[in-house]
Formats: structure tokens, sequence, C-alpha cells
């Protein structure tokens, strides 16, 4: 539950990817709320939630300031972060929509906008303190994946902010998402037969379900935090922690095979993430969601429940570093399915190599 800030008028608010996704999930929960003197829903298309007002409009079109000058927040939803899109496309539709969003925020005199990207900009290390602080230094390693596309986002918020110093600018950084719908590298990981690990290293988890994500942006939304906010479950799970609730065991290799095997597979286009992706699922990120707690705010949903959901969501799903797999191929051992895979690549590499000669 969200606490009750001190306001003399409630906020015109303004939900951008409204029509679909987390965007979705957002306006509805807010659809009726008496915090918020009028909702306006903005996205290409109408979509279903009712007792709101729609304006469809591209976030990536200049003229979104002009419908958005009766606004007092903005809560920028509408992103790509799917695995298997082509990396150069989503990160210019990703990078084109926030600065359009904040540029037009900023002309129409919006008075707030909130934004989500990711824990993951701290960065996956094994020397991480469990938790991180969360003003810890964003150390996350630029890169064609997701995460090269949540540390520009950030980076656009730093310059808007000099740039714009009269709009205040709220980030949130979930944890590894878990949800209906959500496809991540994180979920991915626990469609494996087996969990990879890193030799010497034990992987701490932590979660945010979706629904803790949406009231978190509330709480952004009202103003009762600023700046950059993580989000997530309280505390954390040890991996064997982890492995007892799922029935999984662990596969265990070095890091130099794991990293290298991976790149390798990326660049043959054989997995969909590049290598640094797999930092997250072998090194802990958790994070101490400090201003939340402070502001009232307390998750609905622990790190046991949220894990559990993903094992339930996973029914039916099978993948390998992070590579979908199907048919024939999902019922082979975890060892196999990886040899399977690196098998594939070098057929590629061959093939490749013929081309050339």
């Amino acid at each position: 539950m969200v606490p009750t800030s001190k306001r003399h008028r409630p906020p015109v608010i303004a939900v951008t990817g409204a029509a679909s996704g987390l965007g979705a999930e957002f306006l509805a929960h807010i659809a009726t709320s008496s915090d918020f003197r009028r909702v306006v829903a903005i996205d290409e298309r109408r979509g279903d939630v009712q007792d709101v007002t729609w304006r469809v409009i591209d976030v990536r079109d200049p003229l979104l300031a002009n419908r958005i000058s009766d606004i007092d927040v903005l809560v920028h939803l509408a992103a790509d972060y799917a695995l298997d899109a082509d990396p150069a496309e989503r990160r210019f539709y990703n990078l084109r929509a926030a600065q359009t969003v904040l540029t037009a925020s900023a002309a129409a005199r919006v008075r707030r906008v909130v934004l989500v990207t990711s824990a993951m900009v701290y960065g996956a290390d094994p020397e991480n303190p469990v938790p991180l602080p969360e003003d810890a230094e964003v150390a996350a390693e630029p890169d064609t994946g997701v995460v090269g596309d949540y540390l520009e986002i950030e980076a656009l918020v730093r310059r808007s902010s000099r740039s714009h110093p009269g709009l205040d600018v709220t980030v949130l950084r979930p944890a590894a998402i878990v949800g209906p719908g959500i496809d991540t590298v994180v979920t991915r990981h626990f469609e494996a037969p087996r969990l990879l690990t890193v030799k010497g290293c034990n992987p701490r988890w932590q979660f945010c379900h979706i629904d803790d994500l949406v009231s978190a942006l509330e709480c952004a939304a009202l103003g009762l935090v600023t700046g950059a906010v993580a989000v997530g479950s309280d505390g954390w799970l040890e991996q064997d922690r982890v492995e007892e609730i799922s029935g999984l065991r662990r596969f265990e290799l070095p890091a130099a095979l794991t990293f290298g095997t991976a790149q390798r597979l990326h660049r043959l286009g054989i997995t969909p993430a590049p290598a640094t992706d797999l930092r997250y699922v072998v090194y802990p990120w958790v994070a101490d969601c400090a201003a939340l707690r402070h502001a009232g705010w307390k998750p609905a949903w622990s790190n046991e429940a949220a894990l559990e959901l993903l094992l339930e969501l996973r029914a039916g799903k099978h993948a390998v570093v992070g590579r979908r797999l199907s048919g024939k191929d999902a019922t082979i051992t975890a060892a196999g399915a990886t040899v399977a895979v690196i098998g594939t690549a070098a057929i590629v590499r061959r093939a490749r190599r013929k081309r050339r000669l």
C-alpha cells in the first residue's frame, strides 16, 4: 500500500506504453486512484483500460510536447527489451523514445518524469558487496544487450538534468523482474535443465515481482522517492536455497570457459545476449532498496514467492545459455544441451570459413 502524501491538489498523470506490458499493468493500477486528478494513457494504439483519457501518438514524435501540456507527472514505460529483437533497432527505439519524452516533458513544463531501467546498471561482479548500497557506482559494462540500453538511458537522464534543471526525473532500478510475459536473461536461466554457475563464486538472487514494481512506480509518481531508486524483494536468496526451491542442480564451469564460449556463441548469432549479460546469472547484483523502504513502501512478494512463480511460469519452456530450445532438443540433458550448442557454433564457424575460401 502506498502511503498518503501531503498534497493540496492531486496531479494529472500520463503513462506512455499504456496499451501493453508494464504500461498496461501500471495504468490499470492507477486508473481509478484518488491520488491522481486525471489519468492519461499514451500509446500508438488504444488499450483496454477504461476510465482514462487515451491519446494515440508515437512517443518518438516531436509533437508529443503538444499532447502533454496539461500533464503534471509522466511515467515513461514505452520501451522494447525483447531478447530476440535486433539490438541496433531496439536501442534506437529505446533511446529515441526516452530522449523525446525528456525533451517534450521539459518543453511542456511537466513537473516530474519517472523512468524504469534496471539494477543491472550496478554491474554483476564476484566482489560486489551484498547488498549493494543504493548509491553505489554504476559499474555495468556497456554492451549491445539490454544492459547497454539501460546505461544509455541513464546517461540521457544525467544530461537532461543538466539541460533541464527544472525537470524532476526519477529512475527506478528493479531487480530481476518476475511476472507473466516477462522474458529476460534471468528468467531463461531458470528454463535450463540445470543452473549454470562459475567455479569459485556463489550467486545471490534478488527478484522484483511486477506487482511490486507497479506499486513502486506509484510511489515515484507521487514524489515519495526521487533520484535513482532500487526496487526489489527484501533480502536475497543464496544459491543453495534457490536449488532447494527449484529442484534444479548446478552445472559448474570455469569462468574463462563460460564467458569465452558465450561470447563466441553470441558472435555467431546462436545466443541472443552478449556474454556480459551472463554475468547477471552467475555473479551477485543484489541492491538495498533503502529509499523506498524509508518512504514506507513494502514489497508484497518475497524472493521465495517470486522464484516459485518464476518456476511455475517456466513450464514447457527450455533454454540453454539464453537460447530457447524446442522439439527433441528440449529433452536432452544439461551437459548434452551445452555440448549441442557449442557443436552448433563449431559447425557455423566451419561453414563461414568455407564461404571465405
